[in-house]
């Protein structure tokens, strides 16, 4: 219930944002408009209403390529010599 919950607070948090940022733009084109209810004996009856219409915006977001030259680190290995290896191994004992 808590992970359901936290995934409601996150998608409300992320409209928020497009909204502040420009990302999402909504407009409301058309407004509501109640129906008319009667209550009889026989029950209760709705006329008429109308829902709310809106117009909404989103950014756009383009993905391409470009060619750049990366410059990498050369690794270079000196192996050591055999001489070296061997007063190496003799310090050790």
């Amino acid at each position: 219930m808590r992970a359901i919950i936290f995934i409601l607070i996150l998608a409300v948090i992320a409209i928020v944002i497009a909204l502040a940022t420009g990302f999402l733009d909504v407009n409301q084109i058309r407004g509501a408009k109640a129906p008319q209810v009667s209550a009889t004996r026989n029950g209760v009856t709705a006329k008429g209403g109308q829902a709310p219409a809106f117009d909404v915006e989103t950014g756009s977001v383009s993905i391409g390529t470009k060619n750049t030259t990366v410059k990498v680190p050369a690794l270079v290995i000196h192996k050591p010599d055999h001489n070296q290896v061997e007063a190496n191994a003799g310090n050790a004992m």
